[in-house]
């Protein structure tokens, strides 16, 4: 049997035209993805392969983004080129929104360094630490990666984060990483290292003000839970 192109649909049902109709916000995310990868194979349409992608990762957008380029590569019908555009679309959504949540600067409760943190550590498939910098007022000075590490954990040097603190002459500190298995539960190790950087902190007069587990759409907060 025959394998319509997309071509051979009605003009209301292609994607491209569909979305010049109606506006992307009525394709769904096949048909999204469909127009990413700009056409299939010989067997599959563009909207077969895009399917099939989000078979791969459950249907799930935020499992998508944590994919990476090496796993969609390997998917058969999309290779480099096409896995390199899906990665790079991915990267720009969590750009966008990290620009929307540094539009507010000051730090008024735990939810809002979520929304300035998730951006980069929601969808990553492995550990990273970063911290937020602020002044006496509460005001972002910075945001910055500190360590990477693998699925279970990364290492973290007290010294980096009250190097980094001082360089710019931050006086509070929202310590911050991810546990891709989306449990929010701090480890014993995570308790541990809090401790001691607060503690740190005291003699530096550098409060650490909070320290957030970002774990898939969930977060744990120290300074809500009364743990730090």
């Amino acid at each position: 049997m025959k394998n319509i192109t997309i071509k051979e649909w009605s003009l209301a049902d292609r994607p491209r035209e569909k979305m010049q109709q109606l506006g992307s916000s009525a394709l769904s995310d096949a048909e999204l993805i469909a127009i990413l990868l700009r056409n299939g194979t010989a067997e599959q349409t563009a909207i077969d392969l895009a399917r099939q992608v989000l078979a791969y990762c459950n249907n799930d957008l935020p499992e998508l983004a944590k994919a990476g380029y090496q796993h969609l590569a390997k998917t058969k019908g999309i290779g480099p080129v096409k896995a390199i555009t899906l990665v790079a679309a991915m990267e720009l959504g969590r750009r966008c929104r990290s620009v929307e949540a540094r539009k507010k600067e000051n730090i008024s409760c735990s939810l809002d360094a979520v929304n300035m943190l998730e951006p980069q550590l929601r969808d990553l498939p492995h550990e990273e630490f970063w911290i937020i910098l602020l002044n006496r007022a509460n005001h972002v000075l910075d945001i910055r990666p500190i360590s990477k590490g693998g699925i279970s954990g990364t290492v973290v040097d007290p010294k980096m984060i009250f190097h980094e603190a001082l360089q710019i002459r931050a006086s509070g500190i929202i310590l911050s990483h991810n546990h891709p298995s989306a449990n929010p539960k701090p480890s014993e190790s995570d308790i541990q290292l809090t401790r001691k950087l607060k503690e740190g902190g005291k003699l530096l007069e550098i409060s650490i003000l909070d320290h957030i587990i970002i774990a898939g759409s969930s977060f744990y907060s120290f300074a809500d839970e009364g743990t730090l």
